[in-house]
Formats: C-alpha cells, structure tokens, sequence
C-alpha cells in the first residue's frame, strides 16, 4: 500500500519542478525581450527551459508517451539523457560566461568553451550510438537505470550520463563556491550564487543515490529505492533552488529598484502636497502610469512650482533657520532642509513668488531643486518645524550660532 502511494506520488512529483521552471522563465520572458540583445539574459532563459524541458519529458507520463509515438521501447532513455547532459554543458558554459564576463576572450576562456561543448556533444552522441547498440526491449517508466544497468551497452549509457552530469556537477559547484568568496559581489548576486551551490549540492546526491542502485545492481544487491525514490526527490529539490538561483540575482535587483523608486514617490509627497496648495492644482492622474513615470511627474511638478517660489524666498530667514537647527542641535544636512523647508513655507504662506527671469530675491535655485527630498522629508516633521522656525523667528537668535 506504502509503496503504491509513493509511487502515484513521484509520478506527480515531477511536475513540480517543471512548473517552478516554467514559472521562473515567465517571469524571465519580459525581460529577455526588452533586452533582447544581452546574451547573457539569453543564455539564462535558454538554460531555463532546457531544465524545464527535462523535468517535462522526465515525467513517467510524458515517457510513456514518447515511446508510444515513436514505437520505439525507451527510446525517451537517450532523449532525456541527451537533454540532461545538455543543460549541465549549458550549465557549465553559462557559469564561464557569467563569472568572467562577455567581454573575456582569453585563451584560457576559449579553450575552456571549446572543451564542454566538444566533450558534451560528444557524450550525447555517443549515448544514441549505446543505445542503438544495446536490446532494451522491455519498456521502464520509472527504474530504468537500475533494471538494464547489466544490460551491455545500456550499461556503458547509464554509466556514461551519470559520469557526465557528476562531472559537470563538480566543476560547476567549485566555480560557484569559489565566485561566492571573492570580494565586491552584489548581494543579490550572492544570495543566488548561494541557492545554486546548494542547488548543485543537491544533484551530487541525486548522481550519488542513482550510482548506488547501479552498482548494487553490479553486486547482485537491490537498492533500487535509491533510484526511483531518493533520487527524484534530490532532482526536484535541486532544479527549483538552481531556478531561484538563476532568477534571484535579475528579480532582486528589479524588485529592490522598484521599491527605491516607490519609495522616493512617497517621501516627496509632503513637498508634493504643498506645491499643490501653492499651484491650486496637481499632477493629472494615469491610470496606467507606471512607478518610474509617476515619479519623474511628481518630481517636474514640484520642481515647475517651487521655482518661482524659490526665487521669492526670504534668504534671511533662510539663514536664520540653519542657525537656529544648528543651536538645536540637528546636524548640518538636516539643518538646511529643515532651513530650506521653512523658508518654503514662509514663501508659500505669503504668496511671494517670482516671475522666470525675474532674478528678484537673488536666491540660489540650484541646491534648493537638487535637495527636493531632502526638504519633502523635513516637512514630514512639523514639530521640527515649529520648533527652527520659532527659534528663527526670536529676536536672540539673530546672532549666528558658532561651533
């Protein structure tokens, strides 16, 4: 009873991988085809339905149905194998590619590039050749490995795809344990170097529990639960920390950069909201606007209405209210945006503004229009406020404050 659940499950267990890949690629495709001429954002997204391909035709359904196609018994044996040892050799040529750069065109760099796809092309010939060679008529959904793996030249096959993804396994883990400890990475980028190192961890123990069973098999001995229930497990869970590692690194980076600009929207809104009070009206609303848009109109607006309000400050009481967030005890990029914002609302409150070119008030315009969050997020404290500007605003404090 046991052992039938465990294996309706590992026959749907599959799919889980495939759709995380699947998922993973999607979120991948805008990208690609936004920078469609990065071929690194290329490499990434072929590499991702590759592994989505072999989860897909790895499926105990999908096998039975190639066979049944082609009227070939396990012709899907080659066909998998040849997908599997594929995606490590794309694996291997994409983690050389990323680590040194497009730009690398370093003989050690070529010589490494011709190596994997001189060797890996090789094996995958060599696998249809074994196979052609072999007899396996006898059609295995689920524990071919392990029921021809005395069968002659079925046997070299089994033996030559798990040698090649062990290897390709290693090498790939090295570089990426070793890329983790160099110094200078994003974190993002090494949060993802992390997922794929335990991703690649995890295949180890898949190529570990498959060669077992195989060479128990070679003994006389049956472990084949290491192949048709450990090793799925190890595969699956290794292709969905490999997807996060590979997404983690774009995603992060878009997310966090998406965030900055949401953040930077709402911390000018005070600003914001008082050049409407200044101008009598605001920005027009877009339903589809996106984040980058709305904050480029938010920032133009205030920058369109603060200028003639600018030019109408009263610079004294500008210089009165540095003074006087100095005297209590704020330090000086606070005090002058809490200087900045008073003198602001100063200007507001009494109407003064400047026609352009009108140069009255002799007010440097530039800092005040570069420094519009900073001042935003002086208003966001009126307390502060209330207290440089009664401070400015008394007779004692006239004298500047020396250090």
């Amino acid at each position: 009873m046991d052992v039938a659940i465990l294996s309706e499950f590992y026959t749907d267990f599959w799919w889980i991988p495939a759709t995380v890949l699947a998922a993973a690629l999607a979120i991948k495709v805008p990208t690609i085809i936004r920078f469609w001429a990065d071929p690194m954002l290329r490499a990434v997204g072929g590499l991702l339905l590759l592994a989505c391909a072999v989860f897909v035709f790895v499926a105990p359904s999908t096998i039975a149905r190639v066979n049944r196609l082609t009227g070939v018994p396990n012709i899907s044996a080659p066909w998998v194998y040849s997908l599997l040892t594929a995606f490590c050799g794309s694996c291997l040529l994409l983690i050389i590619a990323w680590r040194n750069g497009l730009s690398d065109r370093s003989a050690a760099t070529r010589r490494a590039t011709r190596w994997v796809v001189s060797v890996y092309s090789g094996v995958i010939v060599a696998l249809w050749v074994l196979f052609a060679l072999a007899d396996a008529p006898v059609e295995r959904l689920r524990d071919l490995d392990t029921y021809y793996a005395t069968t002659p030249f079925m046997r070299e096959e089994i033996l030559l795809y798990l040698l090649a993804h062990t290897t390709a396994v290693l090498i790939t883990s090295r570089l990426i344990w070793n890329w983790i400890r160099t110094d200078g990475l994003d974190a993002w980028l090494r949060w993802g170097l992390k997922f794929l190192g335990v991703g690649y961890a995890m295949n180890l123990l898949f190529d570990a529990a498959k060669l077992t069973a195989v060479v128990a098999r070679w003994t006389g001995n049956d472990l084949d639960r290491l192949n048709t229930d450990v090793a799925p497990a190890m595969a699956c869970a290794s292709a969905v920390l490999i997807a996060v590692g590979f997404i983690l690194p774009h995603a992060g980076q878009y997310l966090h950069e998406r965030w900055r600009v949401r953040l930077a929207h709402r911390e000018l809104r005070p600003l914001y909201a008082l050049m409407r009070t200044a101008a009598g009206h605001g920005t027009r609303f877009v339903l589809r606007a996106s984040p980058e848009l709305r904050l480029t109109r938010r920032e133009t607006f205030i920058r369109d209405t603060l200028l003639p309000l600018a030019r109408g400050i009263d610079e004294d009481l500008r210089r009165r209210s540095y003074d006087a967030a100095l005297a209590l005890g704020h330090p000086p990029d606070r005090g002058r945006a809490l200087a900045a914002a008073v003198a602001v609302l100063d200007a507001v409150e009494a109407g003064r503004t400047a026609p352009p070119g009108d140069g009255t008030g002799g007010s440097d315009t530039t800092e005040l229009l570069r420094e519009i969050g900073a001042v935003s997020r002086a208003l966001r404290r009126p307390d502060d406020i209330r207290a440089v500007r009664t401070r400015a605003n008394t007779p004692r404090d006239t004298v500047p404050v020396t250090e």
